[in-house]
């Protein structure tokens, strides 16, 4: 197995941030880690936390790195890319994008035909190294590309491989911005404990704690989720009682609804930006 390449970041927030401090936490030296960010004095925290090389500038940071991680905005991710293309030709650098919508064909038009690309859409729990990442690959991205995005985005958290690029706005709709569905559910739950009379500290513990340990059940019995509710669901009991209700309000086809919605937005996105 070949050694891993260094790695250059273009964009050094939140994101790029947490996979850099999970890189160095499972041994990547600092010295084999670039950023490129404009912002000053997110380029100095990053020195100065993790005491990576800093640049202002993309073609500087990119210099001798093999693998590339573009993490900005999907508005001017077409500039940062014509930007690199003469030198990711010549490096022939492994490339992951973050960003949202943008499809591995029009990074490869934009930095040169050809370029190894995967394409990658991680959540916001990987700022705690709780999260989970959708990755395709282009034709070029060979077994070691594969192994070293799967290296790279581990330090967030899980990973998945898609092997249909169409699919990725689907992991978009579910995982990347899923979080944020179960923030408002926590949300509305939270109001529900208050309107019943609970105090506003006692129902964020209840219901914090209530969606922390569904998830761990979730990740460590193994169980399905229909049977998890199952269990939890007596006869006639509170629980059906809730279930019942939330499947009148059509609770599924509501999820389904906004899944599709988020996923067509995702679409519209790749276009915008074309």
């Amino acid at each position: 197995m070949q050694a891993s390449p260094d790695i250059a970041f273009i964009g050094g927030g939140n994101m790029a941030r947490s996979l850099i401090g999970g890189l160095i936490a499972r041994g990547t030296l600092p010295a084999r880690i670039r950023v490129a960010e404009p912002v000053e004095a997110l380029r100095e925290a990053l020195a100065a936390d993790f005491g990576v090389s800093v640049f202002d500038d993309a073609p500087a940071a990119v210099a001798d790195a093999g693998l590339w991680l573009l993490a900005v905005k999907p508005q001017v991710m077409r500039q940062v890319c014509e930007d690199l293309a003469a030198t990711g030709q010549a490096q022939r650098a492994l490339t992951v994008s973050i960003a949202a919508g943008i499809t591995t064909a029009q990074l490869q038009r934009w930095l040169g035909g050809g370029t190894a690309v995967v394409r990658a859409m991680p959540n916001t729990p990987a700022l705690l190294g709780a999260g989970v990442t959708g990755l395709f690959a282009s034709p070029q991205v060979d077994a070691e590309g594969r192994r070293l995005a799967t290296e790279l985005l581990s330090a967030a958290g899980q990973t998945v491989w898609i092997e249909d690029e169409a699919r990725m706005d689907a992991v978009t709709a579910v995982s990347g911005s899923g979080p944020a569905y179960v923030f408002l559910l926590a949300e509305a739950m939270q109001a529900a404990a208050r309107a019943e009379g609970l105090q506003p500290e006692a129902a964020s513990i209840l219901v914090t704690q209530t969606l922390l340990g569904a998830a761990r059940m979730l990740a460590e019995s193994g169980e399905a989720p229909a049977e998890l509710r199952r269990r939890v669901t007596s006869p006639n009991g509170t629980t059906q009682a809730a279930i019942e209700a939330f499947q009148a309000g059509g609770f599924e086809a509501l999820v389904a609804a906004a899944i599709h919605a988020a996923s067509e937005r995702g679409r519209a996105l790749s276009a915008a930006n074309d």
